[in-house]
């Protein structure tokens, strides 16, 4: 006896099953023409000693990619410190001073 519950066996049984399409999806040129270029043999498609020429959208996209980066990496050292520890630690030493457990810093410097 299977362990499938009955409505399993059941349906599979009256489910018509249909054909499973068998090829992938880079092999169906019927969708958008055939634009399949056959492979060369060749790393990337340059011959031996043939020179690479850039496209025109790499550079801009190289210096945006990398300035993008490094923006981001700019804006992230200096990003405002928003932690709930930072924020707790400095309201119970405000708390701590205005009850005057603790000295405040500013008054001792200045003696």
């Amino acid at each position: 006896m299977s362990a499938r519950p009955l409505s399993h066996c059941l349906r599979a049984r009256c489910v018509p099953r249909r054909a499973q399409n068998i090829q992938g999806f880079s092999t169906r040129s019927n969708l958008r023409g055939d634009h399949y270029d056959p492979p060369t043999g060749y790393l990337f498609g340059l011959k031996p000693g043939q020179k690479y020429v850039k496209e025109g959208w790499e550079n801009m996209w190289y210096y945006g990619f990398i300035g993008s980066l490094l923006v981001a990496g700019v804006a992230y050292v200096f990003k405002p410190d928003t932690s709930i520890q930072t924020w707790a630690l400095e309201e119970a030493r405000r708390r701590l001073e205005a009850e005057g457990i603790l000295e405040d810093p500013d008054k001792v410097q200045r003696k």
